[in-house]
């Protein structure tokens, strides 16, 4: 339980962009910990999540392939008029490209996380290949904002087990698929397609997938969140969705287990008295 509790703290902590480290420094060595008692095992991040399951009005709304140099400060002028925040999955190169969009996605308060390089397929690369991509990019990221991500979307959403697996060895990051898919990155591409998609689709624990390179997806927002909050949603990061289904697994655990059963009393047995 105890490593179990360090590894989700140290997780918790990075994700909350707390701590700034130099790019060489970043991926810790791979640990292979004991097996985990199925205790342990609720309170660590899975290797991929594409829904929360969870009882609270809680959905992500995520972005892709950003950032752009138009549409993302617009979309962060929305967010911010709504304090809202979101999850942003960075291109490496984008990065490199426009950081002081990314300096504003963090000092505004929203999560940034690892999209690849160059958004290639990951499933038929060797897993040097896919860690070139991972590492370029989260070193970009880091440079940019002086924030290390922990988490990584896929493009395409492909990816095999084994490399999720040995992407959580190495990186730590646990793979973020989606629910929610308007198909912004599919032609037409229509702010009715955006809005009226996520709001059919979307329930609590939803993943939402946008991307910010779109400008009809930017287009749809100020509607779409607006009735999302309506609807009595809270916008919360990944990494916050992460924390609050383990909480809520914690506590329904806690809840269905039965207290230990009493110790009976101990009668004492009464010595007999011996006459002289």
């Amino acid at each position: 339980m105890m490593l179990s509790s360090l590894l989700l703290a140290a997780f918790l902590e990075a994700s909350a962009q707390s701590a700034v480290a130099h790019p060489e420094t970043l991926i810790a060595p791979a640990v292979t910990p004991a097996p985990a008692s199925s205790t342990e095992a609720v309170t660590m991040p899975k290797l991929s999540y594409m829904v929360f399951r969870i009882n609270a009005p809680a959905i992500a709304l995520t972005f892709d392939d950003g950032p752009h140099v138009k549409n993302t400060p617009r979309l962060l002028d929305m967010l911010k008029e709504r304090g809202i925040k979101a999850t942003f999955f960075l291109i490496g190169k984008n990065v490199v490209e426009h950081p002081e969009i990314v300096r504003r996605i963090v000092a505004e308060g929203h999560e940034v996380a690892n999209h690849t390089w160059d958004h290639k397929g990951l499933r038929t690369m060797s897993f040097d290949a896919i860690t070139v991509e991972l590492q370029k990019t989260h070193d970009a990221i880091v440079t940019a904002c002086g924030v290390a991500p922990t988490l990584y979307r896929p493009p395409f959403g492909a990816i095999t087990t084994k490399q999720k697996t040995l992407v959580m060895e190495k990186f730590h990051y646990p793979a973020i698929l989606w629910e929610v898919d308007p198909r912004d990155w599919q032609s037409p591409r229509t702010v009715a397609k955006v809005h009226d998609t996520i709001l059919k689709d979307t329930h609590a624990g939803s993943i939402i997938l946008c991307h910010d390179i779109h400008e009809p997806t930017i287009d749809a927002m100020p509607t779409t969140l607006d009735e999302l909050k309506a609807k009595g949603f809270q916008f919360k990061t990944i990494t916050e969705m992460i924390k609050l289904e383990i909480d809520e697994v914690v506590a329904t655990k806690a809840a269905v287990t039965p207290p230990p059963a009493p110790t009976p009393p101990v009668t004492p047995v009464a010595t007999p008295t011996v006459k002289p």
